[in-house]
């Protein structure tokens, strides 16, 4: 599951394209409608071309709601930039675009709308010029620009190519089997109660759960959950949430609480960072500045202690304590935003390096100073279970080779103690590892599990009678090769999680069951087998009378058996003239279509075609106008 996030100046057409794109209007408050200009976070959800539904959330662009973008972009894997034609760069367009560089958001799109409004071809080329300097040094400077018209429909399905286009090299959602739900909005829903949104991240959350609400440690249970509207069992990291939640009054949460399993989630009042402040920043940050703090969905006022100096300049990279009279939820890695709380303006933002510090620091001490350098960089271990989330599966030698690790210290590396249970070791032995051992991170593992899980849930959903995907469609849609396919899916089998049919590949939970009318069909459909063994029906004949997928039903179930794209017998009667025919065979040695026809009071059609079968299953093979068994049958 992947969420896409707008971006871009007031007015400028964030949410009617949102609304082109999707049929589905993101503005829902009374006063966004009244305004035309949205207000708070907006939602809604697509089909891109590759078949993947992505999430969007729509942010507002005017300046006086910046901190409600701020709350929208988070937790997003790609930026939708849009631009209106008639205006081209303007002051929220270069905000927004300091912000989603200081998130590192890694891919994006930029639209430039309102095209039909635009005459003149040069001053379009005018404006993607100016759109291609702004964006320059930035982390969407290689970004698409195209050009679009929500209300002409003009280059919505390129601008969906291109958003699917940007999405499909992004790594999947790291699943650290911790999941946090930063709640974006909270509500309540007559008959049901309590409900809460966001963007899940580091784990799956399941209906029946236990869970809490912090900072304040609420307990709660998840009654139901939601995803793009449909309901789901199971809500995948990156995916956009809606959970029920029992026990609980919406006057309870707000915007920016966390849901989470109980436990795995401490609090915290203080917390280290990295920051870079914004070059065109009116300001420096000096130390004890009382600033507004925005992590996920949440904002909190601080105030920070600047270390290893008095103030970090304009354009500046620097180390700072944060402090918050409140709790807040912050892991390592997480991004993060400074803004003044008045007159408003973005500062800055970087990364959390050490949500749970031991203390205050001394400001100057170069001991703490060289630890939080440490710690940025990342330990060899944890920098190999990075290089291992980014690849998937792979050899021992090729994981040292990209990690730029030596193989023997990549060894003790996957067998020290507290990395031991990040690797999964998919083929070799585990006590005796070689060059060629493959592995896999247990997240990466736990991810991709999901998604073939979640690829045979919907495929089940949508063919309830059929046995399974073929097994070479479903390689396709995972995005395995031939070589990871007869790796992944014996190992899948082996935990439980699917059934190899041989050509289809299920949920090992998955049961075919006929309706009470499906039934009845297919006990009369065989009743007719049962009666004419010399005339059974055709394979046309069959699918007519109790439709494709019930007669699929009963070839899986060996009910029945097809012989050829027009012949099927009953299971009894292949089995019948398989036994017959084979202590013929082994007694006289051949047999042709005619005696087998004449010996089984058939017609010749239906004895080539079992003969045929019996020859393609390598039974039998033909010899002129005989057949004779092969070596050992």
């Amino acid at each position: 599951m992947r969420v896409i996030g707008t971006a871009g100046h007031v007015d400028h057409g964030k949410s009617t394209l949102v609304a082109a794109l999707t049929g589905i209007h993101p503005d829902r408050l009374k006063e966004e409608k009244e305004r035309e200009m949205t207000i708070d976070l907006g939602f809604a959800w697509m089909d891109l071309p590759s078949g993947e539904i992505v999430g969007i959330v729509d942010v507002p662009g005017h300046r006086d709601f910046i901190e409600n973008m701020l709350a929208g972009v988070g937790g997003i894997d790609a930026v939708l930039f849009v631009i209106a034609a008639d205006e081209g760069i303007m002051p929220q367009t270069r905000e927004h675009l300091a912000i989603l560089d200081l998130l590192e958001i890694p891919a994006g799109v930029i639209a430039l709308t309102k095209i039909d409004m635009i005459e003149d071809a040069d001053w379009l080329d005018l404006v993607e010029s100016d759109v291609t300097r702004a964006f320059a040094g930035t982390a969407l400077e290689n970004a698409s620009i195209l050009r679009v018209s929500a209300r002409e429909g003009i280059g919505l399905d390129d601008l969906r190519k291109a958003l699917d286009a940007c999405l499909e090299n992004q790594p999947p959602r790291p699943n650290h089997a911790r999941p946090r739900l930063p709640i974006d909005r909270v509500f309540s829903i007559t008959g049901f109660g309590t409900v809460v949104t966001g963007t899940l991240m580091d784990g799956s959350l399941k209906i029946g759960d236990e869970v809490e609400i912090l900072p304040d440690g609420i307990k709660t249970r998840i009654r139901g959950l939601q995803t793009h509207k449909n309901k789901e069992e199971r809500a995948v990291p990156g995916s956009r949430v809606a959970a029920n939640i029992t026990s609980v009054e919406t006057g309870q949460i707000n915007r920016g609480d966390t849901l989470a399993h109980p436990g795995k989630y401490q609090p915290t009042r203080r917390l280290d960072a990295s920051i870079r402040i914004l070059k065109d920043a009116s300001t420096s940050l000096d130390h004890d500045d009382e600033v507004k703090f925005f992590t996920g969905t949440s904002e909190k006022l601080a105030r920070v202690r600047v270390l290893g100096r008095e103030s970090i300049l304009p354009g500046e990279n620097g180390w700072i304590q944060v402090e918050f009279p409140d709790l807040l939820v912050a892991e390592r890695g997480d991004h993060f935003i400074l803004r003044r709380p008045s007159p408003g303006e973005t500062l800055g933002g970087g990364r959390v390096i050490d949500p749970h510090p031991r203390g205050r620091y001394k400001r100057f001490s170069a001991e703490d100073l060289s630890r939080l350098e440490v710690l940025q960089k990342g330990s060899p271990g944890e920098y190999l279970l990075q290089t291992l989330n980014s690849i998937g599966a792979v050899s021992l030698a090729d994981l040292a080779k990209k990690a730029g690790i030596p193989v023997l210290q990549t060894i003790e590396l996957i067998k020290n103690e507290d990395s031991a249970q990040e690797f999964l070791i998919l083929k070799g032995d585990p006590n005796s590892m070689r060059d060629d051992t493959l592995m896999i991170s247990c997240a990466y593992w736990s991810t991709l599990s999901q998604k073939a899980t979640n690829l045979l849930g919907e495929y089940h959903r949508a063919y309830p009678l059929r046995l399974g995907i073929p097994k070479e469609e479903f390689r396709v849609k995972l995005k395995l090769s031939s070589s990871e396919g007869q790796i992944f899916l014996p190992r899948w089998q082996a935990d439980g999680l699917i059934k190899d049919h041989g050509t289809s590949i299920s949920l090992a939970s998955h049961q075919i069951e006929l309706n009470p009318g499906q039934k009845k069909a297919a006990v009369q459909l065989l009743q007719k087998f049962t009666d004419s063994k010399s005339s059974p029906p055709s394979v046309k004949e069959c699918q007519q009378e109790v439709g494709e997928e019930v007669y699929l039903v009963l070839v899986s179930q060996r009910d029945l058996v097809q012989l050829n794209p027009e012949v099927v017998i009953a299971s009894g009667v292949y089995q019948h003239w398989k036994e017959d025919t084979l202590e013929y065979l082994k007694n006289r040695g051949r047999i042709t279509v005619a005696e087998f026809r004449d010996r089984n009071s058939t017609s010749r059609k239906f004895a080539l075609g079992f003969l045929e079968d019996m020859d393609a299953k390598g039974i039998t093979h033909r010899e002129g106008d005989y057949r004779v068994l092969n070596r050992g049958d």
